[in-house]
């Protein structure tokens, strides 16, 4: 199952009996298997009828549309629901239950905390005059880890995510050149070519978390990790958190080996960074992998979560790496 980009502007997408066209100029493009589709993402402007997007949710491949120049607006079209309501009740009612959130908190956020620490660790190799501050990131992160094991709070453990996350950033930054600028996370807009790039990795890991809440029967607006807030897929946004990591190590590894390169960005009026066409084309090729593993990886998380909400036990699906910092 693999993700589809559609990034040339008057491309015209038709899909019929099980199969995707693409178009041009009323010219035959490409013919896609529907069957080895999830998802489809439009980045440029795309002409395509109601009645190709309502074949496409009915056949449970999702529609993710881009706008805005940095792809900031995010509009999704999902496939078919899930048809047991019970479990969305029991996510509810879960959601009220501070000792049940709260477990479910612990083990995402000791699981983004963990593969934090193991891509610093992994950085030592290829930095080693950055031994002692990445070192020492991993000592804080390995401290908060020990914290959150033992942590059963909502409100304690959201604010020891914040502190590995500043830990964790402060490092990481290290990792990239001075010509790209990258001082820490920033967004909205992004100012430099690595916040750009995670910004983008973050929304398509984004898209997927709502899109395996939906198929599994889950509310996406409904998080445990992320309190409800307005125009957040809160339950989405906790599904996403463990594999954060694995988005920055891919960014960090495209950087570091010049697939991605300052010269591949640009700026609009307002400062904000762009990235240029030709990095979006290498961009889409090379994240598919990464995020073909975390969509399969959060769906399951998805239905095992379903399934304990239904059994009313706090037998809690595990999102944590099996080996230990």
């Amino acid at each position: 199952m693999g993700v589809l980009y559609l990034d040339q502007a008057d491309t015209e997408l038709r899909y019929r009996q099980g199969a995707i066209e693409l178009r041009r100029d009323g010219t035959l493009l490409r013919t896609l298997p529907g069957a080895l589709i999830t998802r489809v993402v439009l980045r440029a402007d795309t002409r395509l009828s109601s009645h190709t997007l309502a074949a496409l949710a009915d056949d449970g491949i999702g529609v993710v549309v881009l706008g805005g120049r940095n792809g900031q607006r995010v509009a999704h079209v999902l496939g078919k629901p899930h048809n047991d309501a019970r479990i969305r009740i029991a996510q509810l009612l879960n959601h009220q239950d501070p000792a049940r959130a709260g477990h479910w908190c612990s083990v995402l956020v000791g699981a983004k905390v963990r593969r934090q620490w193991r891509l610093l660790s992994h950085a030592i190799q290829h930095r080693p005059d950055l031994h002692l501050p990445l070192t020492q990131a991993c000592q804080t992160l390995q401290s908060i880890v020990n914290s959150v094991q033992a942590c059963r709070e909502p409100g304690t453990l959201r604010g020891l995510e914040g502190a590995a996350a500043a830990a964790y950033f402060r490092a990481y930054a290290q990792l990239f050149a001075a010509s790209l600028h990258f001082g820490g996370r920033q967004r909205r807009p992004p100012p430099d070519p690595v916040n750009a790039t995670l910004s983008l990795g973050y929304t398509l890991l984004y898209s997927a978390a709502v899109q395996a809440c939906w198929v599994a029967g889950l509310d996406p607006m409904v998080g445990f990790l992320h309190q409800p807030t307005h125009g957040r897929a809160s339950m989405a946004s906790d599904l996403m958190e463990p594999w954060r990591p694995t988005v920055d190590a891919w960014v960090w590894d495209q950087f570091r080996q010049r697939y991605l390169r300052p010269d591949h960005f640009g700026r609009d009026g307002a400062g904000a960074c762009l990235m240029g066409k030709a990095a979006r084309a290498h961009f889409y090729a090379a994240f598919t992998p990464v995020q073909k593993m975390c969509s399969r990886a959060m769906q399951r998380h998805a239905r095992q979560l379903a399934r304990a909400l239904l059994r009313d036990a706090p037998q809690w699906p595990d999102a944590a790496p099996t080996d230990e910092p």
